[in-house]
């Protein structure tokens, strides 16, 4: 089984709208997304520093483990249109940049 993670940069467009965002995200968004088989886990992160231009503020890391990752990446953005298409998207998030990245290699202490 490969690992992979998908890192996603975001901000919201409306920073007085930025609770309904976030509660959108975590209780919405990421609930969806880890419907499609293959997601292990999501965390999010916000950036404590003002991020630079062109950055994101939030940063979401996806776990994968899958063994056919072109079947898992359809399987999501099929998951994720479905989604949209039932007004579960919102216009609040902006994305800044994203990622997807094999694991190569791992140690622990």
């Amino acid at each position: 089984m490969e690992k992979y993670v998908l890192v996603v940069e975001s901000n919201c467009s409306d920073p007085a709208r930025e609770a309904e965002f976030n509660d959108w995200y975590d209780k919405v968004h990421i609930p969806d997304v880890l419907e499609t088989p293959g997601f292990v886990r999501a965390t999010r992160y916000v950036n404590n520093d003002p991020p630079a231009a062109g950055k994101g503020k939030f940063l979401a890391v996806y776990e994968i483990e899958t063994d056919d990752i072109a079947r898992f990446l359809k399987a999501n953005n099929e998951n994720l249109a479905k989604k949209r298409a039932a007004g579960r998207f919102t216009e609040l998030l902006v994305i800044a940049g994203r990622g997807l990245y094999k694991q190569s290699s791992s140690k622990a202490r």
